[in-house]
């Protein structure tokens, strides 16, 4: 059965791949960016169960209230989180404005999207939050990177208590980290090509029960350390 799927940061890489992915089954996909991509139009073009939507900035108020305007009335039966951005800081070189960058775009404005949108999940609906094992305390081995790693490790938390909120309406949480991607954020020096990480994604948050809800897992199945 057909379900509505609604995708951030849709114009390239993981949720550009995602969108395919979910398209191709057969599903209704709606495809946020701030900006589409060639690849994003010629998808739409293609396939008249996608449409984009421009003009999303998840994390300022105009680009929300965009998305809430262009998703009115529509049943969400996946939302997934995927927008996020990676600066560089280490110690002696902090840069604290791409720090709060990061959490504005990786951590706050994945859970104001689910709030925005949480009156227009059913019972059954999932929420993933696309993370990194990098916001993972435990499996940090290499320290740096200060906005990125704790920006995720804030969505975790989030994700987590989310999990507990919408468990009354009957809607899962999947925290996922989609393995090292070759993707612009990594200037393509992954280990997985993207199409394969959505893959796996996409079976993951298929496959997402209440019973897993809150669980952090790696795009290849394996749960990860908080």
């Amino acid at each position: 059965m057909s379900k509505n799927i609604v995708i951030t940061g849709a114009n390239r890489g993981i949720g550009f791949a995602m969108s395919k992915e979910f398209s191709q089954q057969g599903n209704t996909v709606f495809a946020l960016c701030r900006h589409s991509s060639e690849q994003l139009d010629n998808l739409a073009n293609q396939a008249n169960n996608l449409q984009v939507i421009t003009g999303v900035d998840v994390a300022i108020d105009e680009g929300l209230a965009r998305m809430v305007s262009a998703l009115k009335g529509i049943t969400i039966d996946i939302l997934v989180c995927n927008a996020g951005i990676l600066r560089e800081e280490q110690l002696g070189s902090l840069n604290i404005e791409t720090i709060r960058e990061q959490f504005e775009v990786n951590a706050i404005a994945p859970l104001r999207c689910v709030d925005s949108l949480r009156q227009q999940f059913i019972s059954g609906s999932k929420v993933a939050m696309i993370t990194s094992r990098m916001g993972s305390i435990a499996d940090n081995g290499s320290g740096g990177r200060y906005g990125y790693r704790m920006s995720k490790a804030a969505l975790n938390s989030a994700a987590m208590s989310l999990s507990k909120d919408l468990a009354d309406k009957n809607v899962a949480v999947g925290v996922y980290h989609p393995g090292y991607v070759q993707t612009d954020m990594v200037n393509h020096g992954g280990d997985i090509s993207a199409d394969e990480s959505a893959g796996k994604l996409v079976n993951l948050i298929l496959d997402l029960t209440m019973q897993e809800s809150g669980v952090f897992k790696h795009s290849n199945g394996q749960l990860l350390p908080w």
